[in-house]
């Protein structure tokens, strides 16, 4: 390896102050990939804190951090993806990614141009192609530096992104939705779902719709993804005759690049994505497992599960 690919050139005098400087100028983009990689933010900011513990340990100076790091992180990430998926094929009821919630600054916001519906579907790819797909066509990293984190050949490089993009192709285009038209869908989505407005949800939802509801066990929510206009009708419509509370609408946000919003709903805070196509809602992702939801701040939340029985178990 050459000193441009990253390596640490021993002999040389370390500035501890511009290695943290170097480490928290990249924290953030660290972050985004492990989360890419593993869906998980707990398990991001785990894999990333042991990244600096690796980082602080080096020995002699390193000509490109952002390299460094980006192999040490995509490294530690591909040990532990075995063990996710493992864990996933016990999971009770349909698995969602930790949602993602946009913080609106630009600043802080790194379009990747990744939804949960592609998060989803790279669920299916190896671990190596999953690795290759987003250091390459996500991250823009270069294929010889992918080459050398993956220790595989430039070739193989190419062919495991390649084979990763045809796999994942489908779930890729973004259907671009106008700001005010998303807002006003959202909106509407989330008033007739709260009063059971079969009619209203009739005109907002695709033939095909899906309804994707984790609560991981711990929370009430579907067992099984909800296929279908008049299964998701009779859905929302049983909902409301079952007396619950009423949902209450926190905020909207834009929530792994679909437009949604935070709630609480049966007594538990929860996120809905909303993957809209043509007007219609063709994809509904709702994360209740509050597992997920730790790495939310607590404002967004507002403390309103005290007053509301969020202690609610026992998945239907």
């Amino acid at each position: 390896m050459t000193s441009n690919e990253g390596e640490a050139t021993a002999g040389r005098p370390v500035n501890q102050a511009a290695r943290l400087s170097d480490f928290q100028r990249e924290r953030k983009r660290l972050i985004r990939l492990a989360y890419r990689m593993l869906s998980s933010f707990s398990e991001a900011e785990d894999v990333v804190q042991d990244a600096w513990f690796r980082w602080e340990q080096v020995d002699g100076r390193v000509d490109s951090p952002a390299a460094y790091l980006t192999r040490v992180v995509t490294r530690l990430c591909l040990d532990r993806l075995k063990s996710a998926r493992a864990r996933r094929e016990l999971y009770i009821g349909p698995w969602l990614p930790d949602p993602m919630m946009e913080s609106g600054n630009p600043e802080e916001t790194i379009a990747d141009d990744i939804t949960v519906t592609l998060m989803l579907a790279m669920e299916r790819l190896s671990p190596l192609e999953r690795a290759a797909f987003l250091l390459h066509d996500v991250f823009d990293t270069p294929l010889n530096e992918v080459a050398v984190t993956l220790n595989r050949k430039p070739a193989a490089v190419r062919q495991l992104a390649s084979r990763a993009r045809k796999h994942v192709q489908a779930a890729r285009p973004r259907f671009n939705v106008e700001a005010a038209e998303a807002r006003r869908i959202t909106q509407a989505f989330f008033d007739a779902s709260r009063d059971g407005d079969t009619a209203a949800l009739a005109s907002l939802l695709a033939q095909d719709v899906e309804i994707h509801s984790d609560g991981g066990g711990k929370v009430l929510a579907f067992r099984n993804i909800i296929r279908g206009l008049d299964r998701a009708l009779r859905l929302f419509a049983g909902l409301r005759r079952k007396n619950a509370p009423t949902p209450r609408l926190l905020h909207t946000a834009e929530i792994d690049g679909l437009p949604g919003y935070v709630s609480i709903d049966r007594g538990v805070a929860q996120t809905t994505a909303l993957d809209i196509r043509d007007g219609k809602i063709t994809a509904i992702y709702i994360v209740r497992n509050p597992e997920k939801l730790q790495h939310l701040t607590r404002d967004m939340i507002d403390g309103a599960t005290s007053a509301s029985g969020a202690g609610e178990t026992s998945p239907q």
